[in-house]
């Protein structure tokens, strides 16, 4: 299936969301922080990167702007997931570089049908 690295500091959000895509086939990778995420991105393709937006280090706005800034990763696509889910916030998301944002809190089942359409829409 897809590459996707699940980038979350909350270690229970991190291992379901880990847990459902792989029951879904899809190949995971892990980071708890900003840092460990560029870093993963760095060493790995990915077709998809789930983000959260407040995390320590680096926030996802800031591992946006890095990725966006590497000629060769910038087409990435990243989907941006975050309890800030007022319109404005989302707005500030997307002007960010993120492709694609889900508000928390938001069902295993949502995120899965999100992510199949991004990837679908990929091919």
């Amino acid at each position: 299936m897809a590459k996707i690295l699940v980038a979350e500091d909350e270690d229970v959000l991190r291992m379901l969301v880990v847990d459902t895509l792989e029951d879904e086939g899809h190949d995971l990778d892990e980071a708890a922080d900003g840092e460990e995420a560029i870093t993963s991105i760095m060493e790995n393709d990915y077709d998809l990167i789930l983000l959260d937006f407040m995390m320590p280090i680096y926030t996802g706005l800031e591992v946006i702007e890095k990725v966006r800034a590497i000629p060769e990763k910038k087409d990435v696509k990243i989907m941006m997931v975050s309890a800030k889910s007022q319109q404005a916030d989302q707005e500030r998301v997307l002007a960010g570089g993120a492709d694609y944002f889900i508000a928390k809190p938001y069902s295993p089942m949502d995120l899965v049908k999100r992510i199949e359409d991004i990837l679908n829409e990929k091919n």
